[in-house]
C-alpha cells in the first residue's frame, strides 16, 4: 500500500479579523471532513502522516501555535494518524518579528549586502546566531514537540523514514528557508539563503530524499547552488508561500528526476478566483517496474458556491496526477541482499497480496559533530507523551515533573534548555516512568484548566 500525507500550506493561523474568523474556522472544519472522506476513499480509512510547509502562525505568537496544535491533533484524528506524526518547516510568518534586537537587525543586513561568505561567518558565532533565531522562540518550542527541531542541537534532530517496499524507502529533509526573512523580501532581488550548512543532504543507497521547505528556489540568492544539490540528491521539492499551486517533473539525468511541487495556501487571507483555500493529498508508493518512485497527488480546492472542498481538476496534474520519477538510489540500493528490478517487482507483489502497510520510522540523523544521535525509546506512547509534554505544558510545569519524578533535583541550578529537557524526559521513560509522566501531564493540564473557570 502507499504512503498517504495530507499537505498543508501557509495555514497563518491568527490572521484572521472581523468575519474572517468565522469563514477561516468553518474552512478549517470541512478541510478535516474533506480529508477523513478522501483518505478513507484512497487508502482504507487512514493516512500515514500530516506535511506542513510553513507559515502555520500568521505572527510566530504562542497563541497561534496553540490553536494550530489543536487543529492539527483533530486533523489527525479524523484521517487516522497519531498526532505526533506531522512533518513541519518554518515560514516567514513563523518568527516573532518584535524579538529582533537592535543587534539581530544589523545582522540581517550585513548578509543580505553580503552572500553566503557572511551568511556562514555568522552562524559559526553562537552569540550572532542567537540573535537571529530568538525570533522562532514559539515556532521553535512547537516544533520541537513534533521532533522537528529548527537547528541541530547535536542530538535530537530527526527525519522521518518511511518504507514503502523491501529495500526501498523516502526519507523526509527539512530546510529553512526563513532565517533571514525580515518582512520586505521579493523574490525580483533574492535575499534568502539556504547556505552551505543545509546542502549536506544524505546520500542513501535505497532512500529517496523529499526535501521540504517554505519558500521556492527563486527566493535564494544561492539559488544556483542549491538547485544543483536538491537535483543531485532529492527526488522531490516540497515548497510554499506564493500560494500558487504548481508541479513540474524534470529530467536531471539518464535514471533521475526531480519533481518540484508548490503549494496553495490552505488559508489565504481572502479566497478569490486566483489564491484560494488549496491542499493536498499526497501518495508515495514504489513503482516496481522502474524501480522509481510513484507520486500520486490529489489536489482539493475550496468551491465557493458550494462551500466545501473539491477535487481540483485544473492544477497539479488535473484528472491525470500521478507521476513516475526514475531515481537512482531506487537503482543503487541493496539493502537486503542484491536483487533484479522483476525480482523487487514480486516482492511488492507480495506485500502488496499480504495488504501490509508502508513502515514509518524517526531515524536519527547526525550531529554538527558529525556523531550518530540516540536513537528515541521504542516505547508505546513515547513519541505523543514528548509531545504533549513540549507542546503543551509550561516551563514550570515540564521542570516540576521533572524534580517530582527524581530526574532533576529541586536544589539544581543547572540552566534549563529543550536539549537538556528531552534528555531527562528520556531517562524518566528508559527508567519505566512513562506513565507517571503521562499522569502528570493530564493533572497538570487539568490543574491550570480548573483555574482559568
Amino acid at each position: 500500500m502507499p504512503a498517504v500525507f495530507v499537505h498543508v500550506s501557509d495555514i497563518h493561523f491568527g490572521q484572521e479579523r472581523d468575519d474572517r474568523v468565522h469563514i477561516h474556522a468553518d474552512v478549517k472544519q470541512q478541510l478535516i471532513n474533506d480529508a477523513k472522506e478522501v483518505v478513507s476513499d484512497i487508502a482504507g480509512g487512514a493516512a500515514h502522516g500530516i506535511l506542513v510547509t510553513g507559515d502555520i502562525a500568521q505572527s510566530g505568537k504562542w497563541t497561534e501555535y496553540e490553536d494550530a496544535g489543536r487543529w492539527l491533533d483533530e486533523l489527525a484524528a479524523s484521517i487516522g494518524v497519531e498526532i505526533h506524526r506531522v512533518q513541519m518547516v518554518p515560514g516567514n510568518h513563523d518568527l516573532d518579528r518584535s524579538k529582533l534586537s537592535f543587534a539581530g537587525k544589523q545582522i540581517l543586513d550585513h548578509i543580505r549586502a553580503g552572500g553566503s561568505k557572511e551568511y556562514e561567518s555568522i552562524l559559526n558565532n553562537p552569540t550572532d546566531r542567537a540573535a537571529l533565531f530568538a525570533r522562532f522562540e514559539d515556532y521553535g518550542r512547537f516544533s520541537f514537540g513534533y521532533n522537528c527541531p529548527l537547528n541541530n542541537e547535536g542530538a535530537f534532530a530527526s527525519e522521518m523514514e518511511v518504507t514503502l517496499a523491501p529495500g526501498r524507502a523516502i526519507r523526509f529533509i527539512r530546510l529553512n528557508s526563513a532565517l533571514l526573512c525580515h518582512g520586505e523580501e521579493r523574490d525580483e532581488h533574492p535575499e534568502l539563503i539556504i547556505g552551505a550548512r543545509q546542502f549536506t543532504i544524505p546520500r542513501t543507497n535505497g532512500v529517496e530524499n523529499i526535501v521540504l521547505v517554505h519558500h521556492p528556489l527563486n527566493w535564494y540568492k544561492d539559488q544556483d547552488q542549491v538547485r544543483d544539490y536538491i537535483r543531485s540528491r532529492a527526488r522531490v521539492f516540497i515548497s510554499g508561500h506564493e500560494h500558487d499551486p504548481k508541479v513540474s517533473v524534470d529530467r536531471v539525468e539518464e535514471h533521475s528526476d526531480v519533481m518540484m511541487l508548490a503549494a496553495g495556501a490552505t488559508v489565504p487571507y481572502k479566497s478569490d478566483s486566483v489564491f484560494t483555500f488549496t491542499y493536498n493529498i499526497i501518495e508515495f508508493d514504489w513503482d516496481g517496474e522502474i524501480d522509481g518512485l510513484s507520486v500520486t497527488m490529489h489536489p482539493r480546492v475550496w468551491n465557493p458556491q458550494r462551500t466545501c472542498f473539491e477535487a481540483d481538476h485544473k492544477r497539479l496534474g488535473g484528472k491525470h496526477p500521478k507521476f513516475k520519477l526514475a531515481c537512482p538510489f531506487f537503482r543503487n540500493g541493496d539493502r537486503v541482499g542484491a536483487r533484479t528490478t522483476a525480482q523487487l517487482t514480486g516482492v511488492a507483489a507480495a506485500v502488496s497480496a499480504n495488504s501490509s502497510e508502508p513502515t514509518i520510522e524517526m531515524v536519527p540523523a547526525e550531529s554538527a559533530e558529525g556523531g550518530p544521535q540516540p536513537m528515541p525509546p521504542k516505547i508505546e506512547g513515547y513519541e505523543t507523551a514528548r509531545l504533549r509534554f513540549f507542546r503543551d505544558l509550561l516551563e514550570g510545569e515540564r521542570v516540576r515533573i521533572l524534580v517530582e519524578l527524581d530526574a532533576l533535583s529541586e536544589k539544581s541550578d543547572e540552566r534549563m534548555s529543550q536539549g537538556l529537557e528531552r534528555r531527562l524526559f528520556d531517562l524518566l521513560v528508559k527508567d519505566g516512568k512513562l506513565k507517571d509522566v503521562e499522569r502528570m501531564i493530564n493533572k497538570l493540564i487539568d490543574e491550570r484548566m480548573d483555574g482559568t473557570k
